[in-house]
């Protein structure tokens, strides 16, 4: 599918590696819809690129916001082609630490937000995307979401944000095969270390850790790096079902 003249819906997509998904879609001649928080960044980028992106503040895990979401960007561009899920929460905890026991609260929470959030707006957009006309080599859509190194790999305090995008890894090909007959991809990409705000959130002694260890090239990974890739997939019709780590060689140790 090509980029120039789609459209696209990224969510997360006023920082990280949204908001570089969503420059780069624009650049190459996408149209773009961001979802966010109310309180983020959104509105200014519409800003800075104009006329062909908008900003809808959404909840991921809202049904009725997501399904507004979209029927504006169609209201707004006429189609709905790509849909990207970079929105995620990411705390650390232990199971049991100082206070006791996770609150299962917490556990629900990520989970809610970066897979039952992902799930929601995948089937909003897949209802949307059904209604394009194929194209010459019959497709009609693609979905690409965020994994993590964490979803194999995940290290101590992290069992709900590894237990969340274990689940994003998990659900790829599934949704590749039912909507295969439709003409509709789904790719998901695996980040490794990345220059994010959830890096920043890291401890410390954590973070230098994890930098210290990536094989090649030994520094984390750039937003743009995530974007390209993000691009390549839309544009070539062979990767389906597969989730792609992008993680210059790292594997995570135990803890």
């Amino acid at each position: 599918m090509k980029l120039q003249g789609a459209v696209a819906v990224v969510t997360g997509g006023a920082s990280g590696l949204g908001a570089a998904t969503v420059r780069a879609f624009f650049e190459r001649g996408a149209r773009v819809v961001i979802l966010g928080r109310p309180s983020s960044r959104g509105e200014a980028i519409v800003q800075e690129l104009g006329a062909a992106a908008r900003f809808v503040p959404t909840d991921v895990t809202s049904p009725d916001q997501v399904a507004q979401a979209m029927q504006q960007t169609v209201a707004a561009f006429g189609a709905l082609h790509i849909v990207v899920n970079c929105a995620a929460v990411g705390p650390v905890k232990k199971i049991v630490g100082r206070h006791g026991p996770m609150p299962l609260e917490m556990f629900e929470a990520v989970v809610r937000v970066n897979l039952s959030g992902t799930f929601n707006v995948i089937r909003l957009a897949v209802a949307e995307m059904l209604r394009n006309t194929p194209n010459d080599d019959g497709e009609r859509g693609v979905i690409i979401n965020t994994a993590s190194l964490a979803a194999f790999e995940g290290q101590p305090g992290t069992v709900a944000y590894a237990a969340s995008k274990a689940g994003v890894a998990g659900m790829t090909l599934p949704i590749a095969r039912e909507l295969a007959g439709d003409g509709i991809r789904c790719v998901s990409i695996a980040p490794g270390t990345f220059n994010t705000p959830l890096l920043a959130m890291m401890p410390e002694p954590q973070r230098t850790e994890f930098v210290a260890q990536i094989p090649f090239p030994s520094r984390p990974g750039r937003p743009s790096e995530y974007a390209a890739l993000a691009c390549h997939i839309v544009e070539n019709p062979m990767l389906n079902g597969s989730t792609i780590r992008l993680d210059a060689a790292l594997r995570l140790p135990a803890k």
